[in-house]
């Protein structure tokens, strides 16, 4: 029988890797930093490690700004650190997918140089979204930014340029020939060094309709993932995945593309995953389940299951990453955060960690004002809070300075006083968010088979897995705990009640799984 793709069933962290671990002191995690901390990787028990972009960057959008994708960015380390960082992971036996953006550059890459340059109607600007100047100075269309505003910006000529997200991100246009042989190139220069597979940025973006037709509304970015935009989820992305494929398949070690894509239903983001295409796609319904709704979370499941199995790939679930709230603050507790993390770890397929959530780390909501750097927070006139509070650098050790994040007590982003969340308070304390963590990812290695759904009661998730059970309870009250030995509880069970935010994990009495 054919070995089973470790991407099926991966256990998968997010590295943020500005705010991961600082290796020279300079206040911002670097590429060295990183791999001192793999050890720790290593002993939390993932399988792989995502580490967004480190290339050469202005860091208007915190490295989602590429001005070199074949190079590091000076502030985050070298080639040859992100060499000895990579061979260091494999050598633990940790895989290392990279982020690759292809849906823009940045307004400093050489291409726009070039494009801003040259004139209107030449090659250097059909490698983007350029389009004429307009009789009233508005601009083309009513296409939004998804950082707020319009998404189109005027150049000295008259000409407007596309950017979906910043003005610093212009979108690249492709059905560019350029474009598209650009970005072989540099999925190869990566897959040769070793890399283990791509998280693919905007997987959803790079197609545009033709004639750019106006949307018709404002708020669009509200219709992300809910509705048509005729700017993302085109059916033009689809040929370029299948040319990646490709590629990725023509490299031994079975290398992978997972899709942050968002569509309007789990059948289309399905399409994502298609045998000929990627290898994944974040389930990003599962993300934003209303956790106050437990049916409705159990209809989601059922239908990104039944969507990702209809064409032979896994479902991947996903809880936190860096550019939403922290779901120990977005769900409203910890109990309820740790019990859904249980849940996502019990279910088939391939899970998705982001850094520090394994510590329990809250969203940073008292940012001031003068330390954020979220382009949202600029573009919305500080109404927007952005994502920096999801990315404030982690609490290693709870009486250095920093909390061990960099050895002279700089921070990029100020960290509160997590003295009690630190890596090395929590290590070793059986009661500690770690601990359930490492635990959860090592019992989840020997789970296997598809998921069956057991009666239970109002409000409870209660579903089985070769038999393995695992019980969520989300009623409002306490509810009789079944029968079997609990192995693993997300916060404290009291006798044979399970609380209510609570789940457990249960082997059938005998069963030697663990």
């Amino acid at each position: 029988m054919p070995e089973t793709p470790w991407w099926r069933t991966a256990a998968i962290y997010e590295i943020y890797v500005r705010s991961f671990a600082d290796g020279n002191g300079d206040g911002i995690g670097d590429l060295a930093g990183l791999r001192e901390r793999l050890p720790y990787l290593r002993d939390l028990g993932v399988d792989a490690l995502w580490l967004t972009p480190f290339f050469r960057s202005p860091m208007v959008d915190g490295g989602y700004d590429v001005a070199d994708y074949r190079d590091v960015d000076p502030t985050l380390g070298t080639l040859a650190d992100f060499d000895a960082m990579l061979a260091r992971a494999h050598e633990f036996g940790l895989r290392v997918i990279i982020d690759v953006v292809p849906n823009h550059t940045s307004s400093q890459h050489p291409w726009f140089a070039e494009a801003l340059q040259a004139l209107p109607g030449s090659p250097a600007r059909a490698r983007y979204h350029f389009h004429p100047a307009t009789t009233d100075s508005n601009p083309p269309n009513d296409w939004e930014s998804v950082f707020g505003g319009s998404a189109w910006t005027q150049v000295p000529d008259g000409e407007w340029y596309l950017h979906l997200f910043d003005p610093a991100q212009p979108d690249l246009n492709w059905d560019n020939a350029d474009v598209r042989s650009e970005f072989e190139g540099v999925l190869r220069f990566w897959l040769d060094r070793g890399v283990d597979g791509f998280r693919i940025d905007v997987a959803h973006g790079m197609a545009k309709r033709a004639g750019y037709p106006p949307v018709g509304r404002s708020g669009q970015i509200g219709l992300l993932g809910k509705a048509e935009l005729p700017y993302f989820d085109q059916d033009g992305v689809h040929e370029i995945h299948r040319a990646w494929r490709k590629i990725l398949d023509s490299y031994p070690g079975q290398r992978m593309a997972v899709a942050e894509a968002w569509a309007s239903t789990p059948q289309r983001l399905a399409r994502y995953v298609a045998p000929d295409e990627l290898h994944q796609a974040f389930n990003f319904d599962f993300l934003s389940a209303p956790w106050d709704d437990p049916a409705e979370v159990r209809r989601i499941i059922d239908a990104c299951v039944h969507a990702a199995d209809s064409v032979g790939a896994p479902t991947t679930w996903v809880l936190a990453n860096h550019d939403v709230q922290r779901h120990v603050t977005r769900l409203g507790s910890p109990q309820r955060a740790f019990a859904a993390a249980l849940l996502m770890l019990a279910l088939p397929g391939s899970a998705y960690l982001y850094q520090g959530e394994e510590l329990g780390l809250p969203e940073v909501l008292d940012l001031p004002p003068e330390a954020r750097q979220d382009p949202v927070w600029f573009r919305s006139g500080g109404t927007d809070p952005g994502r920096d509070g999801c990315r404030v650098p982690l609490p290693w050790e709870a009486a250095a300075p920093a909390h061990g994040f960099s050895a002279t007590g700089a921070s990029w982003l100020p960290q509160p006083a997590w003295a009690a969340l630190a890596a090395d308070t929590q290590a070793g304390d059986p009661a500690s968010t770690l601990e359930l963590y490492r635990e959860a990812l090592r019992l989840r290695r020997g789970f296997t088979g598809p998921l069956r759904w057991n009666d239970s009661p109002a409000g409870v998730l209660d579903l089985t897995r070769d038999g393995v059970r695992c019980v969520v309870n989300l009623s409002g009250g306490a509810v009789p705990l079944p029968d079997g030995d609990v192995v693993l509880a997300s916060g404290p069970v009291d006798g044979d009640v399970l609380p209510d935010n609570t789940a457990v994990w249960i082997f059938a009495r005998g069963n030697e799984l663990s």
